[in-house]
């Protein structure tokens, strides 16, 4: 009888656990239900989330350069539409990483503006874009690239990130500003179909591998 009583003891707090997803049978269960729901909720991908219109983008865009960057459009067909990341653009072309770029994702991409190509050393832009530097330059362009969908509010001081090439990318804030390694995140949240941008006033060039 005791048997038959434990039984059914567990398996109406088994069905009541799975009803409401955060109750459990003990006050550890509890704890530990509690913490995954709140790293799930860290990592969870704004794109799994569509009814969430804060985190898709306002419908009248953010201003990039005069131009309304859109929600309705890809990462790439807003990028062309900014006159101050056209550098970018032609790097993406010259790379053939405009086909990926345009595609589901989603894609955090952290993209420097014309200024920041210019502050490169002299001749490392033209040298990167010659036909025989293609896996050299599409290697710097995916250190920008994060898989995921990352809105300011989601990068926290001393987070690291894992790029799309593999490397890491440290996160900090600092006087209310977000810092990508040492750029600065000028203008955040351009939140597009397939991701989101946000532009820095630094190229970020991954480390040299170790010989």
């Amino acid at each position: 009888m005791k048997k038959t009583l434990r039984t059914a003891s567990f398996a109406v707090c088994a069905a009541t656990f799975l009803a409401v997803g955060l109750s459990s049978c003990g006050e550890t269960k509890t704890e530990t239900a509690d913490t995954a729901a709140a790293e799930a909720a860290m990592v969870a991908d704004s794109a799994a989330m569509p009814t969430d219109s804060a985190r898709m983008g306002n419908p009248e865009g953010i201003m990039v350069d005069g131009v309304a960057m859109t929600p309705d459009k890809t990462i790439i067909q807003n990028a062309v539409q900014a006159a101050s990341v056209s550098t970018l653009v032609k790097a993406i072309s010259a790379a053939d990483l405009g086909g990926t770029l345009s595609g589901p994702g989603p894609f955090t991409v952290f993209a420097p503006t014309n200024s920041a190509f210019i502050s490169l050393p002299k001749g490392a832009l033209d040298g990167l874009l010659k036909p025989e530097s293609k896996e050299k330059l599409k290697g710097v362009l995916t250190y920008h690239v994060i898989a995921g969908r990352l809105l300011a509010a989601d990068l926290k001081d001393g987070q690291e990130l894992t790029t799309v090439n593999g490397e890491k990318l440290k996160v900090a804030l600092k006087d209310g500003k977000v810092m990508i390694n040492n750029a600065t995140v000028q203008i955040a949240d351009v939140v597009s179909s397939n991701g989101v941008t946000h532009v820095i006033d630094q190229v970020l060039l991954p480390p040299a591998p170790a010989m």
